[in-house]
């Protein structure tokens, strides 16, 4: 999956890169708190970035990712000036920042960067719409298996993820996380070890997803098309 940003036309992006810098993400890093100022929006290089959304009682769920393929800041785009839920980085990365004030300007005065980002903002709602529907309609075993699939398009195939931070994610306990993970290990789709996940086996791992990967991972070829491997 190509990032976002190198989808623009050269000339395009060498006007953006004198208003970005250049930022390390740590995992478990606040990025935004509900309803606080955006100072800056963040266009991840690696990494993964979860929104999530208030469901009481201080407990979150994830109702998005964002990974190399999107903006986090998304609000200032749509004419906001503060967050609408808690951003966090999930897996730890490299990103490109620029300022909220000098985004919102370079959005909306180079056409070829707005279309961009119009075309992005459908594609995450989809993404959102359909995190919703699965979290209501299917198995926590096919939960896990879509966003390590989701996390592996962004990613690669290893990456660092404790079973806590994911049982918070997907808004269930620990043991049920570590429950399903154990089942998936069985199955020879995934390995881990001290917090590191590894993808050993795709296939199974989509086996053991739902419709919702496939949706959401349509609605990205849309947006990013992947580069045709060499028999293609």
């Amino acid at each position: 999956m190509p990032s976002l940003l190198e989808t623009l036309p050269p000339d395009i992006y060498d006007r953006l890169i004198p208003h970005l810098n250049q930022v390390s993400l740590e995992a478990r890093q606040v990025l935004y708190w509900p309803d606080e100022t955006i100072q800056y929006v963040y266009f991840p290089i690696s990494g993964v970035v979860s929104a999530l959304a208030l469901i009481g009682q201080g407990s979150n769920v994830e109702v998005g990712i964002i990974g190399k393929e999107g903006v986090v800041g998304l609000p200032v785009f749509l004419d906001g000036t503060t967050a609408s839920h808690r951003v966090v980085c999930q897996i730890g990365g490299e990103a490109w920042r620029m300022p909220a004030h000098v985004f919102d300007r370079q959005s909306h005065q180079i056409p070829a960067f707005e279309t961009l980002l119009f075309h992005y903002t459908r594609t995450f709602l989809t993404q959102v719409s359909q995190v919703g529907a699965c979290s209501r309609s299917h198995s926590l075993e096919q939960q896990c298996a879509r966003w390590l699939l989701m996390a592996q398009d962004r990613v690669g195939d290893e990456f660092r993820l404790t079973h806590e931070f994911l049982a918070e994610m997907l808004g269930v306990r620990r043991a049920t996380v570590t429950e399903v993970m154990q089942h998936l290990l069985h199955q020879g789709a995934i390995s881990y070890r001290r917090g590191v996940i590894t993808v050993v086996d795709r296939t199974r791992l989509e086996a053991s997803s739902c419709y919702c990967y496939g949706a959401i991972a349509a609605a990205y070829d849309w947006l990013l098309p992947r580069s045709p491997t060499p028999d293609q």
